[in-house]
């Protein structure tokens, strides 16, 4: 499918980490922002940290048997999807990671990549913290549900159509 972005779909697209404290509403956000972005014609690739070792896969499932029986690589395939698992050293290298899986797409957004040296899309909620995890020079825009003075753009928690918006106009400018 052609992208609405297609000179920005290089083997290299841009990255955007969405980052906030824990229970804030990270993926509330992403979930309503991506299908906005997709609306808008963008190919949006997605990389989740987890902080803990973690499996992906269903354990008892026939992948998961296969990968504990030593495949380097498990794809499962269906009518819908596909899956791929594998264990590699150096796995959480986000830029290793990006560069394997997400050449061709208009933008990769993370989620929990607070330390990483992209821009980031704090989310932030008064009754969780009054203060920032980001400074602003590394933020691109905040959302948030109460008022900030800052140079960054604000949305609301609930504007993902605002912030989808924005970053169009942030990719195109690129």
């Amino acid at each position: 499918m052609p992208s609405a972005l297609s000179s920005s779909a290089a083997s290299s697209p841009p990255i955007v980490s969405v980052v906030a404290r824990s229970n804030t509403g990270k993926t509330t956000l992403l979930e309503a922002l991506i299908p906005a972005l997709k609306e808008r014609g963008l190919r949006v690739a997605l990389v989740k940290h987890h902080h803990h070792e973690s499996s992906f896969d269903t354990p008892g499932k026939d992948t998961h048997r296969l990968a504990e029986a030593g495949a380097d690589l498990v794809v499962g395939v269906s009518p819908v999807q596909v899956a791929t698992f594998s264990r590699e050293a150096g796995s959480a290298d986000l830029d290793a990671v990006i560069a394997r899986h997400c050449a061709g797409y208009d933008l990769v957004l993370t989620e929990g990549y607070k330390r990483g040296d992209y821009p980031k899309i704090e989310v932030n909620r008064a009754a969780r913290s009054t203060k920032l995890l980001c400074d602003y020079d590394e933020m691109l825009a905040l959302v948030t549900d109460s008022s900030w003075e800052t140079n960054v753009p604000l949305f609301g928690l609930d504007d993902a159509d605002g912030l989808a918006d924005f970053l169009v106009g942030w990719l195109k400018d690129l």
